[in-house]
């Protein structure tokens, strides 16, 4: 498709390209909404006015506090034509919490649902309003600069008060092209958006990169387990993208479950390292091979993805995505030799500008243009990247490193175990000791005697748990990743204080 753009980037106006090559060929899609390109195109224009009319300047951030659905990414595109960023806020935070995202990236306007509230003092727009007509003659579009900020996805904020991510339209613009390439996505590819759109995996690849291939996204909405393949089976869509948590949820779907899934070409896992033992029960049953990839907000997404056409390496992330770099250090940021294990540290033109208004921040994760992910991985003689644990995860028991991941990925061998977590525990002589928590499949035989039992079998007596508990259900974060933190907060509340493990 044509590649016309200000200042030779893609993504901000594909509306407009879109519509110019193939005005009535589907764009975009949600259970209420469906969009060709030049009715995309006009909608993003009649936002991007509405928008105006409310405040909204170049060098403003708009926010989005919205669900998933269509609105949301032609506010997205609406803003960007302003020469706004945005920033996404996830609809599931607190007031207080929606306060701070909104007042720590200096929003002007807060598109929200309709009926909802925003903070007092702000300025609102109904997501259905930035549709209706509007009054007077289109804002005039701003040309965008590389440079220019497009999104600030908020960390987490389990290591302090999240911190925005700020992703510039040239980060966009590399990693949608990397993508394109890895996958060789065409005009026919349709994703299936499963994922928040408050996440750089939802805006970026599950939205962004089809279409700029040429391609559509259909919204799916919140998860949910029965309602997923009713989808797939209704949209068919080529790919989707999701967390190891989604793929456990598919899988412990009722065996009579079978639907037809011949439009799909693959399934990308991402956020989280997905257990190899759920990779090969997930693509036995439903046919639909998986590649495990590697990414941070920071990184405008996915750094390292499994092949598509080539070895695909289950308990791996695959080798580095096009146009990317990725060494592994030591403590002093030097290369250790090739398979041994140090800090995965990124380079390319995905890595963030920065945190935004936290220069500090900025100059310990980013070092000589390489991005200090805290991950502890290594790289195989193939160049693929297997991830260890997080450098803050690691377990160490009387001087010895112990990675929970490591323990986990055998914890999976039992295939009643629907998920597990390993954390570590205060311990007054050994520093910390493991303590693993687990939630099985229904009608599981396991228990947690069993897994005891195997485990002392496939590791060190040093890595097994000195305690195992069941769970009905592990904490997520608002991505679908198993929540440490959490965790270790409920066990330090459960622990007694002054208790030292058996």
């Amino acid at each position: 498709m044509t590649d016309m753009s200000t200042g030779g980037l893609a993504v901000p106006r594909l509306p407009q390209t879109r519509a110019a090559d193939a005005p009535g060929a589907p764009a975009l899609a949600d259970d209420r909404i469906e969009l060709t390109n030049e009715r995309f195109s006009n909608a993003v224009a009649t936002a991007a006015t509405h928008l105006a009319a409310a405040g909204v300047r170049r060098g403003d951030v708009v926010g989005l506090l919205l669900t998933n659905r269509v609105e949301l990414v032609v506010a997205l595109f609406a803003a960007w034509r302003l020469g706004a960023a945005v920033t996404p806020v996830n609809p599931a935070l607190a007031v207080p919490e929606v306060e701070f995202q909104t007042a720590d990236a200096g929003v002007r306007v807060l598109v929200v649902e309709p009926g909802a509230q925003a903070p007092s003092l702000m300025t609102a727009v109904e997501c259905t309003a930035l549709l209706e007509p509007a009054p007077g003659p289109a804002a005039p579009e701003e040309d965008v600069d590389g440079t220019d900020v497009a999104l600030l996805i908020y960390t987490a904020g389990t290591t302090g008060k999240p911190k925005g991510v700020m992703i510039t339209h040239h980060n966009i613009d590399a990693m949608t092209a990397s993508f394109i390439e890895h996958f060789r996505f065409t005009a026919d590819d349709h994703s299936l958006l499963v994922l928040p759109l408050f996440h750089a995996n939802g805006v970026v690849l599950g939205t962004l990169t089809p279409l700029r291939a040429g391609g559509r996204a259909t919204i799916a909405g919140r998860f949910r387990p029965d309602e997923f393949f009713p989808a797939v089976q209704r949209h068919r869509p080529t790919y989707f993208s999701a967390v190891p948590a989604i793929y456990a949820m598919l899988t412990a779907l009722p065996d009579d479950v079978r639907p037809a899934t011949d439009s799909v070409r693959f399934g990308i896992c991402g956020a989280a390292p997905m257990p190899a033992d759920l990779i090969a029960r997930f693509e036995r049953r439903f046919g639909i091979p998986i590649v495990e990839g590697y990414g941070l907000s920071e990184t405008t997404t996915a750094s390292a993805i499994n092949p598509l056409d080539s070895v695909r390496k289950p308990g791996t992330v695959g080798p580095p995505l096009p146009g990317q770099r990725i060494r592994i250090v030591d403590a002093q940021l030097n290369d250790v030799p090739l398979g041994e294990s140090g800090e995965v540290v990124i380079a390319g033109d995905v890595v963030m500008a920065g945190y935004l208004n936290r220069p500090e921040a900025t100059a310990e994760t980013i070092v000589d243009g390489w991005l200090r992910t805290g991950d502890v991985g290594r790289i195989d003689d193939d160049g693929y990247l297997q991830l260890v644990d997080r450098v803050k995860d690691m377990i160490i028991r009387g001087g010895e490193n112990i990675y929970p991941k490591e323990i986990e990925a055998q914890i999976y061998h039992d295939p009643g175990v629907f998920e597990a977590a390993v954390i570590g525990r205060p311990h007054d002589v050994l520093g910390e000791e493991p303590v693993a928590y687990v939630s099985f499949r229904a009608g599981a035989a396991s228990n947690v005697e069993t897994i005891a039992n195997d485990l002392r079998r496939r590791i060190a007596l040093i890595k097994n748990p000195v305690e195992i508990i069941e769970l009905s259900e592990l904490p997520k974060n608002p991505v679908g990743k198993i929540d440490k933190p959490t965790l270790r907060r409920r066990d330090a509340e459960r622990t007694s204080p002054g208790r030292t493990s058996r």
